[in-house]
């Protein structure tokens, strides 16, 4: 749900602003600010949830993350003027980022190695439902009256938000962080619930408990800490002043993989659909907006797709077929954008290659990358550094989101629409030589495992394979 509502922010405004510049007559670079100031917001919220979530958990920070898209989307929906909106806009962005980074991690945290690549990624496949429903509500809310249907376009996050907000509060918390807290008996209770059988709980128990410091045959029902109570105290330095080379490694790792998931253009294809699709020829609003839920269409059919492949083809390999995919298409794209861009005369055969190429980009991304990132990076660290260390990816994956959603229409009128998309697919390659030496496979890995597979060693093994 936290995962939708957020998707939903993103999506509906792709069409909203179609009607918001109509009705308030916000500028293009208003127009810039207000789709990207929500990841600027955001980038702040993750960098806050990451102590959040150690501190009060992670049940609790998506609880938080529920109310502050409440809020945003009240006043959103109330819009009188683009400071409101702005607002609005902001506070949402503040809830997008404790819920994008507490979420893969209380996933992550709840699941089985088997089917953590499954469970993880749903987060992913629910943001992309949300980006859905929101194009399909900028499509039948756009027919109503101008200053009617775009404020109910972006007011009606607040019903699934309350929802939420009620929701969370019948979860478990995470077993990982009651095992952080010496809430030994909790967290036993609760993997319990979330096992298969009885053994598989015992042994996912043991697991943590020794990860988290304690003794194996530790049985009490809450005991201290034998370090001090953890509530994220020194993870910063263990992850940036003096961290192992495992450390190193899954942090360098989690940064880029969240850098590029955004680099290479996702976002400029998500929120500015329409203003691509009619710089390759369509013309009216109903037809841009028809075009652009194709492309909400192809994404959740192929985030869909990916959650069956994560735990079977493996992280490493779906990047690399991702990757090659949206570099094929990103160059296609850039090729018909720029024919449409240099002739005199309409060529149908250019529009309808954009749409071909646009749909093939997203399918890619979406079977392989955008699920990956959150999966990765929500998995790789070791219990204590698990929420922060994902909580700088995050940050990351929200600035670079922020930049080229403030800057797409600045780019492409700088080196033509075309340049743009050539810009991304060379990004792109970049991306796929990164992920091919920097990230080792962790399909089938045990959380606790992961120090290991990013030990030099055992990296060497897997680069191999």
């Amino acid at each position: 749900m936290v995962s939708i509502i957020s998707g939903y922010d993103t999506g509906v405004m792709s069409g909203a602003l179609l009607f918001i510049k109509e009705d308030i007559g916000i500028s293009d670079t208003q127009q810039e600010v207000l789709a990207g100031i929500l990841n600027i917001c955001a980038l702040v919220g993750c960098l806050a949830a990451g102590k959040t979530s150690d501190y009060i958990g992670r049940r609790y920070t998506i609880f938080l993350a529920s109310i502050l898209f409440l809020v945003g989307a009240v006043f959103m929906g109330y819009g009188p003027n683009f400071a409101i909106l702005m607002f609005g806009r902001c506070v949402c962005g503040l809830g997008v980022g404790f819920a994008l980074t507490t979420a893969p991690v209380y996933s992550a945290e709840l699941s089985s190695a088997s089917t953590r690549g499954f469970l993880t990624s749903l987060p992913e496949v629910c943001i992309g439902l949300g980006i859905f429903i929101g194009y399909i509500s900028n499509y039948f809310l756009g027919k109503l009256a101008l200053t009617l249907g775009w404020r109910l376009m972006l007011g009606l996050a607040a019903i699934p938000s309350l929802g939420l907000a009620l929701g969370i509060l019948t979860m478990p918390e995470s077993p990982r962080w009651l095992v952080m807290q010496g809430r030994l008996g909790c967290a036993k209770k609760v993997l319990l619930e979330v096992s298969n059988t009885t053994e598989e709980a015992e042994l996912r128990f043991r697991d943590i408990i020794v990860s988290a410091g304690f003794d194996e045959k530790c049985n009490d029902e809450f005991v201290k800490q034998p370090q001090k109570s953890h509530h994220g105290e020194g993870v910063w330095k263990e992850l940036f002043l003096r961290p192992t080379p495992p450390v190193r490694r899954m942090l360098i790792a989690a940064v880029g993989i969240h850098f590029f998931e955004h680099a290479t253009g996702i976002e400029a294809v998500m929120l500015y659909g329409p203003r691509i699709f009619k710089k390759a020829g369509v013309t009216t609003k109903d037809r841009l907006l028809l075009a652009t839920i194709g492309t909400g269409l192809t994404k959740i059919t192929f985030l869909t797709i990916s959650t069956f492949l994560l735990d079977r083809v493996g992280r490493r390999r779906l990047l690399q077929i991702s990757v090659a995919g949206m570099i094929f298409g990103l160059t296609i794209l850039g090729f018909s954008l720029t024919m449409v861009e240099y002739s005199s005369e309409k060529l149908v055969w250019a529009l309808s290659l954009s749409i071909v190429a646009t749909y093939t980009y997203v399918a890619f991304f979406n079977v392989g990358l955008a699920p990956v990132t959150w999966v990765y990076s929500s998995e790789i660290f070791p219990l204590r550094l698990r929420a922060q260390g994902n909580s700088i990816g995050v940050a990351v994956n929200r600035g670079m989101n922020a930049a080229i959603s403030m800057s797409f229409i600045s780019i492409y009128k700088a080196i033509t629409i075309g340049g743009a998309f050539f810009l991304f697919a060379g990004m792109s390659v970049v991306a796929w030589v990164f992920f091919y030496f920097c990230l080792p496979e962790t399909k089938g890995k045990a959380l606790e495992e992961m120090e290991m597979v990013f030990s030099k060693k055992s990296d060497d093994k897997t680069v191999a394979t």
